[in-house]
């Protein structure tokens, strides 16, 4: 993996958030790939449950300021970073204060999922892809982890699909059993459709539940890793009849082989 970039792109991430699944892979992976020579960069939400005076994060100016439209709004883009401790590995933060100034992740403390959930995925999506080109940092490999991040592979192939800056990066997506009860916004797909994204792209989100989030991002990625040891079983049909690369699970005690091997046979 020596010099190859590889942009992880992650709903959650350790130690910014409680150790799940996603968020323990999408430390361990980058970790992994950095001490074999590769180049990394690490894209998560700010959540307004993330202490930010703990974990020292920082504006960067350069990077802020400009305007994502969503849904026909203008909607501010604000980057943050932090170095996790002892890892030589930075993480930026995509944040705006009407989606994530909120004190919790995904839902209230009643553990209803907020409406807007969707526009945060889409502008997260949005924001990751716009920072890299203003950091004109062409990654090798994109590896997507966890729902809230899983738009990208959409923005990425159909709306950004002409730029030159991801024009050799291959897309990767986990997928896990972290998913959501019910579905997102029933608007997703307008909101989608709004941006000139073609509608056979995203059929399956007339019913925009976690299963059909994780197809479209799968059908918009060159490979799937399974991050879980089991998965809803309308996914691992799915991923059975997938005609694309498929790593199966390894746990994270065993990962690393299989991961840079698979990243190096299948992705570069």
């Amino acid at each position: 993996m020596k010099d190859k970039r590889v942009l992880y792109v992650s709903s959650e991430v350790i130690p910014y958030l409680p150790e799940t699944e996603i968020s323990s892979m999408s430390f361990e992976a980058p970790k992994m790939v950095n001490d074999n020579g590769g180049q990394i960069r690490i894209f998560m939400p700010r959540y307004g449950n993330i202490n930010e005076r703990r974990h020292q994060l920082h504006e960067v100016i350069r990077l802020s300021g400009m305007n994502l439209v969503i849904n026909d709004l203008d909607m501010p883009l604000i980057i943050k970073v932090a170095s996790i401790p002892k890892e030589r590995m930075q993480v930026y933060f995509i944040d705006n204060d009407d989606y994530f100034k909120r004190k919790a992740t995904f839902a209230d403390e009643d553990g209803n999922y907020f409406d807007d959930n969707d526009e945060r995925a889409i502008f997260f999506a949005k924001g990751v892809i716009e920072t890299v080109k203003k950091l004109n940092w062409s990654p090798d490999i994109i590896h997507v982890h966890g729902w809230l991040a899983s738009f990208l592979p959409l923005y990425l192939r159909n709306y950004y699909g002409t730029e030159p800056l991801f024009e050799n990066s291959k897309i990767v997506t986990s997928v896990y059993n972290q998913g959501f009860e019910g579905t997102l916004n029933k608007d997703v797909k307008e909101k989608i459709l709004f941006d000139g994204i073609e509608e056979e792209t995203i059929n399956a989100l007339e019913e925009p539940n976690y299963v059909n989030m994780m197809k479209v991002a799968v059908e918009n990625s060159d490979a799937a890793i399974i991050g879980s040891d089991e998965l809803p079983e309308e996914l691992e049909t799915f991923l059975n009849n997938l005609d694309k690369p498929v790593l199966k699970y390894h746990k994270k005690e065993d990962f690393s082989e299989a991961y840079l091997d698979f990243y190096q046979s299948k992705l570069l």
